[in-house]
């Protein structure tokens, strides 16, 4: 930067007066004070990722000193994982927004105040509705209490139907497909199972600290742990691991089935008295036998007989674990009826409910804040979440199909909170022209992502550290973010200061004229502590419901006024006692029954009952041909921490970001440990990438370690670690049944570079 004569001599002068102070200054004593200073311990919420494990934030001098886990927080358990520590820095981090932004060229963004900002943004989007409707825009968020709230209360107020969230690359099948046979996905009871059988999931590294504990008691218990991964993951690597032929995980779970109906092994009371269909899934399983799923599985038919025998002898104490991405997510084109095929196991099972099964908790009671609200907009959507897919979830919607329609020219302006979508799904050039293709996009951000960089407007939030936010229930107990820093950049503004500014300026502030204390006051109205015993303790055990409450989330294609009226007690999980059957919860389904033949499937014109048909892009691969799975490392969250100079340091100081290649396979290629290796998708993208050589993954599969490959220049530290991201090689592609981005459906010929 040119420095004149008048600017040298003012910097001068400064700089007299700033030693002139350093000398005044006893350096001892100030020592000695800061040293003496007390420390502070807050309790907060981790916002490292979805997980939001309970955490205490250690202050002194006014700055974090370190985090340690909430013992009372059901998700922690009195633990964190790395990135919980390694979040500390992202508070400091340089790549932070500190002020409002606004773009002036290609990545380039010039600071502005908050009333400009909002004055702006209210004029163009008042334009763009009145042009073109409310059809023409979205919100999406990574749903939590505070977006749904603020952000989607505002698309509503609007008339915008379209909100969005990451789903379509995370759960989207899984949750469709449960809450198609019982209502919802919910989670195995995994510590006080006797037998747990886990498809592709990873708990060593797609860590929930509470999950993981609960996953390290069952075995130490002695529980029987059965990992069916194409990769020897770290879980693997503890229990009993099965490789299986990548996107083949139906047949398995099919022949199960098979082995539990024509051996006569499943829970004829559960069946009879709480199941629709059974009847004819009993028929139609009868085709996929062990022998049957050998031949695509690649695991042996006695494999699989014991798999089913083992779980039918600890039945109903036993389960197969519903997954979250991995097979039954948004991996292939057949993850959701993998995911149907997992329920139809656990049904057989008769688990739903029982100890060390399916658990179906009890739901915290909260109040109904009063303040006026908007009615949800009816109008159409975007993304066609509900009509073109008429299965997908509409509370989280399609935002790679919106952003087609984006590069149509039918759709001109968006909202983005907390959510990274151009390097988190999948092609990012159609992610990233989508969002160039706008009118008007507004990100509020922490950080300069590769979404925040194309947007027309980045709004700054304060960090989680710095912020409070919608008090949560988690399990039977409430929780809430508090802000443990004053912010460190003064001009960062919380969601509950910037949303209702903007609605004020848009004519719609009647909705926001109430404070977030307020709001906190009114869903605690029925628990028995007060908003401060909350805020004091971070985490409170709450008054739960006498019936099952459907958990933030876990989602239902069954509109709750349609749903079964809930009257069965809620003793499911909250005894220690294993003597005998517990009550079967009534679930959300329109029968309250577990549904084997799925009407709502049938009714969208899919099959009622799931079938086996291979992924996409099929099972036959070419001499030199991979399909590339990605999966999580225990201390990275996606795109978003590469940048944590701490935790890019394990990268460094384990080599982690390196592709895995089969060894057998690496030495048909002429491959050698650490080699650089060329990849070449199907459709001529490539790319480069080390690779690490390993007997520990399936011959036909590369194995990517998610969440390298930053393409934010914001990033240095991220941009310097490097790594390949499958996303620069993948198609837009679409599941039919939920909408899904099929992850997985990459295939890509293997050279030496």
């Amino acid at each position: 930067m040119p420095m004149d004569r008048r600017t040298f001599f003012k910097r001068s002068a400064g700089a007299a007066l700033a030693a002139t102070a350093f000398a005044a200054l006893d350096m001892k004593a100030w020592a000695q004070t800061v040293t003496d200073a007390p420390v502070e311990v807050k309790p907060s919420l981790c916002n490292m990722c979805t997980s939001e494990c309970g955490m205490h934030i250690h202050v002194k001098n006014g700055r974090p000193w370190k985090v340690t886990g909430h013992p009372g927080h059901p998700v922690s358990r009195g633990k964190l994982c790395p990135r919980a520590h390694g979040g500390l820095q992202w508070i400091y981090d340089p790549a932070r927004v500190k002020t409002p932004l606004r773009r002036i060229g290609e990545w380039e963004f010039e600071p502005i105040s908050w009333e400009q900002a909002a004055d702006e943004i209210s004029e163009k989007l008042n334009r763009i509705l009145e042009e073109h409707g409310p059809e023409a825009v979205f919100g999406a968020q990574y749903p939590r209490p505070t977006g749904n709230l603020y952000l989607n209360r505002l698309m509503h107020a609007l008339g915008v139907s379209t909100t969005q969230t990451h789903e379509a690359t995370c759960q989207a099948g899984r949750r469709i497909a449960m809450s198609a046979t019982f209502g919802a996905a919910f989670d195995a009871d995994w510590e006080n199972s006797d037998y747990l059988l886990f498809i592709g999931r990873n708990m060593g590294e797609a860590i929930r600290t509470g999950a993981a504990t609960a996953f390290a008691r069952a075995i130490e218990r002695g529980a029987k742990v059965v990992c069916v991964d194409p990769r020897l993951s770290h879980s693997a690597a503890i229990t009993e691991w099965v490789p299986i032929k990548p996107g083949t995980d139906l047949a398995l779970l099919l022949a199960i089935s098979n082995v539990l109906v024509s051996e006569n092994l499943f829970d004829r009371s559960f069946i009879s008295n709480h199941t629709n269909g059974f009847v004819p899934f009993r028929r139609h399983i009868q085709q996929y036998t062990p022998d049957w799923a050998e031949e695509i599985t690649g695991i042996p038919a006695g494999k699989i007989r014991d798999i089913a025998h083992g779980l039918a002898a600890a039945a109903p104490h036993c389960a197969v674990d519903t997954g979250w991405k991995a097979a039954v997510g948004s991996c292939y084109s057949n993850s959701t009826d993998t995911a149907r095929a997992v329920a139809y196991v656990n049904g057989l099972l008769g688990n739903i409910g029982q100890r060390g099964g399916i658990s179906v908790p009890p739901g915290v009671i909260l109040g109904r804040p009063e303040f006026p609200a908007p009615a949800v907009p009816d109008g159409p959507r975007n993304d066609g979440a509900g009509t073109d897919y008429p299965l997908a979830s509409t509370d989280a919607g399609l935002p790679h199909v919106t952003m087609e329609r984006a590069q149509q020219g039918k759709v001109k302006a968006g909202f983005i909170r907390h959510f990274n979508p151009v390097r988190s799904f999948p092609n990012y050039e159609h992610m990233r022209n989508g969002m160039k293709a706008l009118d008007l996009l507004v990100v509020f951000e922490t950080h300069m992502s590769e979404t925040a960089i194309e947007a027309h407007y980045i709004l700054p939030e304060p960090s989680f550290a710095e912020r409070e936010e919608v008090a949560k229930p988690v399990g039977d107990t409430v929780a809430i973010r508090t802000k443990a820093l004053q912010p460190v950049h003064p001009e960062t503004k919380s969601l509950d200061e910037s949303i209702p500014m903007l609605a004020e300026k848009l004519g719609v502030g009647e909705y926001f004229r109430f404070t977030l204390d307020e709001w906190n006051e009114a869903l605690l109205a029925e628990q028995p502590f007060t908003l401060a015993e909350l805020k004091r303790e971070g985490t409170l055990a709450a008054t739960v419901s006498d019936e099952p409450v459907l958990p933030e989330g876990c989602g239902t294609l069954v509109p709750p006024r349609e749903q079964a009226p809930k009257t069965r007690p809620r003793a499911f999980l909250v005894s220690n006692d294993r003597n005998g059957p517990r009550p079967v919860p009534q679930l959300f389904t329109r029968s309250g029954r577990f549904e084997f033949y799925s009407r709502e499937f049938e009714r969208a014109g899919f099959d009622p009952i799931a079938k086996w048909y291979p992924p996409e892009t099929g099972l036959e691969l070419g001499s030199n041909e991979f399909r590339v799975v990605h999966g999580k490392q225990a201390y990275h969250t996606h795109v978003a921490t590469n940048n944590i100079k701490i935790l890019a340091q394990v990268t460094r100081d384990y080599d982690t970001n390196r592709v895995w290649i089969n060894r057998s396979r690496a030495d048909e290629l002429g491959i050698r440990e650490n080699d650089t290796i060329r990849l070449r998708a199907r459709n001529g993208r490539t790319a480069e990438a080390r690779v690490k050589v390993t007997e520990r993954i399936h011959p036909d599969m590369l194995f990517a370690p998610a969440g390298y490959g930053n393409r934010t220049p914001y990033y240095e530290v991220a941009k310097e670690l490097g790594g390949f991201n499958p996303h620069d090689l993948s198609d837009y592609l679409r599941e039919p049944i939920s909408g899904h981005t099929m992850m997985s459906e990459l295939i890509v010929e293997v050279e030496p570079a």
